[in-house]
């Protein structure tokens, strides 16, 4: 079935694939849909990393005294 969407061309060791290989073969599902699971929560983990990072700075520098109350905030 002819896609409109990017595609991504990629080498890897034989572990990789035979791994890659053996989830699409437990899923029933094909090599790509796979390899565009693991991609996208690989992206996924990045982003939780690099907002826990900014959480954490944001973290040590929070005074409670001079933060909004939640009336403040929903003006109720």
């Amino acid at each position: 079935m002819p896609t409109s969407n990017p595609r991504i061309n990629i080498v890897c060791e034989q572990r990789l694939y035979y791994e890659i290989s053996n989830i699409a073969k437990a899923e029933r599902t094909s090599l790509s849909a796979v390899a565009l699971s693991l991609i996208r929560e690989a992206l996924e983990l990045r982003e939780d990393q690099a907002l826990a990072s900014i959480a954490d700075k944001r973290a040590k520098t929070f005074d409670r005294s001079s933060a909004l109350k939640f009336e403040q905030v929903f003006d109720e």
